[in-house]
């Protein structure tokens, strides 16, 4: 595993991470989203993976599609969603894991 990636999610900060790979049109409406998103949680950290570049990454995680989002807190995944959300969606989903509910 990437001792960078490894450092980075297993950060008090929460942290999601972006699985994506530059030929998914799908994965090209995140970005924006992920903006939004920063916007207005400003305590946590957006990462990006590119899954062809990272393939040890994305398989330990199993990601299957992309896009996927996982969230993480000190190292573990509070949250795994696969496709593209709304920003309000991410929102929502994001402050109930982060407040435990």
């Amino acid at each position: 595993m990437n001792p960078r990636f490894l450092h980075i999610i297993n950060s008090s900060k929460p942290v999601l991470v972006d699985f994506y790979a530059d030929w998914c049109i799908p994965c090209k409406e995140v970005p924006s989203v992920l903006k939004k998103v920063k916007e207005e949680l400003s305590g946590v950290k957006i990462v990006k993976v590119d899954v062809d570049k990272n393939p040890f990454i994305a398989s330990h995680f199993k990601i299957n599609r992309i896009p996927t989002l996982i969230f993480f807190k000190e190292g573990k995944p509070l949250w795994t969603g696969e496709g593209v959300y709304s920003a309000e969606e991410l929102k929502t989903i994001l402050m109930h894991r982060l407040h435990g509910d």
